[in-house]
């Protein structure tokens, strides 16, 4: 072993600086080192890479680019670097308009006030002109065709996210959430085609929300309520949810909720007779109880009809304490199942 490692003691640590000066030579001359440290060299070769370059050269070479004579990208090169850069550009718009759209969403039936400037939504602010708009980008995850022309991207991103509905999204978190949001938006550019009956039925339920509000608002002037208006859809929604609910097989459904709308979600929903709540604001209720509670807090309970057949659903009595109500619903659904 001793004589092993004494062939090869030339190789250490301390000759390091000598061996790779003689390696250089070799590789720019192999003639120019003796026939011993040529055949090392040889034997050193790996012929399945890419022969070994000279450090000199490699110096030379960063040097040349320093002043300007080394190898340049082609014409051809350049233009593709210049398409991936514009393509990254269009991906972001995409997402710019998913998140700042909805600033710029007509809102506002009266347009009183007009469409707000962004600039994260302009074609400057990506270093795009209007140059480009005949050009045909990928559109990533947008929801359509894989590729369009920027000018029809930009056209279907404005009906999908400026348009009538204002969209805000983006800030969830589970990415499979997100993109069914955007499914749903993006596929029918937030036009939605829906059949007549359909629209005679939701436009009942806005109706019926909107007028009940308008009801007690000029009826019982000044007695608290906390009025669902602004949020009508809420009874669209309720009914759309337990009419699916039904369809599916669910025969029970509890529901939880605050103040807010929760009159209308009693009579509109649950089917409380309006006179009855009537009869509460006015005073002339039969109290079941020794001591009543505001009316805001009344819970309800029926059985409403589904494509499924009869569902029982039940609204939770409301504390004041809010957040009371939230494990109460969860412990009374958990005690019907089983």
């Amino acid at each position: 072993m001793i004589k092993e490692f004494g062939g090869s003691s030339y190789l250490f640590g301390t000759n390091a600086a000598f061996v790779e000066e003689l390696y250089d030579s070799y590789l720019e001359d192999p003639d120019s080192v003796s026939e011993d440290w040529k055949q090392y060299f040889d034997n050193l070769q790996d012929t399945s890479v890419g022969k070994d370059v000279s450090h000199h050269q490699v110096v030379k070479s960063f040097i040349g680019y320093k002043n300007g004579s080394a190898h340049r990208p082609t014409n051809r090169q350049e233009d593709d670097l210049g398409n991936d850069r514009k393509q990254v550009s269009v991906l972001q718009l995409i997402n710019a308009y998913r998140f700042l759209g909805v600033r710029r969403a007509a809102v506002d039936p009266l347009e009183r006030i007009g469409k707000t400037d962004i600039p994260e939504l302009t074609l400057k602010h990506y270093e795009l002109s209007e140059g480009d708009l005949n050009q045909i980008f990928n559109t990533g995850s947008f929801v359509g065709p894989e590729q369009m022309q920027l000018s029809e991207l930009i056209e279907a991103l404005e009906d999908t996210y400026c348009g009538s509905i204002g969209a805000e999204y983006m800030y969830i978190s589970d990415v499979q959430q997100k993109r069914w949001i955007q499914a749903r938006l993006e596929g029918p550019r937030a036009h939605p085609q829906y059949a007549t009956d359909l629209k005679l039925h939701l436009l009942e339920r806005l109706t019926a929300a909107e007028t009940l509000e308008k009801y007690l608002h000029t009826k019982y002037v000044g007695q608290k309520r906390f009025s669902l208006e602004g949020a009508e859809s809420v009874i669209v929604s309720l009914d759309h949810l337990l009419q699916k609910a039904g369809q599916s097989g669910i025969q029970e459904a509890v529901i939880g909720m605050a103040h807010r709308g929760r009159l209308n979600v009693l009579v509109n929903t649950l089917g409380k007779m309006p006179k009855d709540l009537f009869s509460e604001f006015e005073g002339k209720s039969v109290e079941q109880l020794p001591a009543g509670d505001v009316k805001y807090h009344q819970g309800f309970s029926s059985d409403l009809m589904t494509p499924g057949g009869p569902m029982h659903v039940s609204l939770a009595f409301n504390p004041s304490h809010l957040e009371i109500v939230n494990p109460v619903v969860e412990g009374s659904v958990r005690a019907r199942q089983h």
